[in-house]
């Protein structure tokens, strides 16, 4: 990788640990727990130009990153965050890369954030009774009226930001 593609990289990946760092918030009620923030932003607007790849591999090192300077969630939250995020970031820009416009920005986003929740179903399944030692009927309980609906509002709130900032930030990202 060219030296201007790293320096992208890098400062893409320390927005989104520093956005998820300082700025996080439920956005359930009935979820407390769950908290949004808004570091998926950056790795979306670096994947968008980019590329899928590179966004996966900005997600992977931010996941590990974030885990190891907060302690947050240990290895099973650098893995759910990576899966969360990397699915999100992985689909929406490959839809963005074969549509390379507006519509298929949005295409992307939306497409992204149902990859999203969907991934997070069997993911919360597995993942969470080991990680929180709950008994995985609590998990299911929990899937309709907390887990669904977060995943999505996550979806739906960093789209919107991506969409806004995208243009605003894009001559900050060196050229393919």
């Amino acid at each position: 990788m060219k030296s201007k593609r790293i320096t992208s990289i890098g400062l893409l990946v320390a927005l989104s640990i520093v956005a998820g760092y300082f700025i996080h918030f439920p956005i359930l009620p009935q979820a407390p727990f769950l908290l949004y923030d808004p570091g998926s932003v950056f790795l979306l607007i670096g994947s968008f130009k980019l590329g899928p790849k590179i966004g996966v591999l900005m997600t992977l090192i931010t996941a590990i990153l974030f885990a190891f300077i907060t302690g947050q969630g240990g290895p099973y939250g650098a893995l759910m965050n990576f899966l969360a995020t990397g699915t999100f970031v992985f689909v929406s820009s490959q839809i963005y890369f074969l549509h390379h416009d507006k519509k298929g920005a949005i295409l992307g986003l939306i497409l992204g954030t149902l990859a999203m929740t969907l991934i997070m179903i069997p993911a919360n399944l597995i993942i969470t009774p080991i990680y929180l030692g709950v008994n995985r009927d609590i998990v299911v309980k929990m899937l309709i009226p907390a887990i669904i609906p977060f995943n999505l509002l996550k979806g739906i709130i960093s789209g919107f930001l991506t969409f806004i900032l995208y243009k605003r930030l894009y001559p900050l990202i060196i050229n393919k």
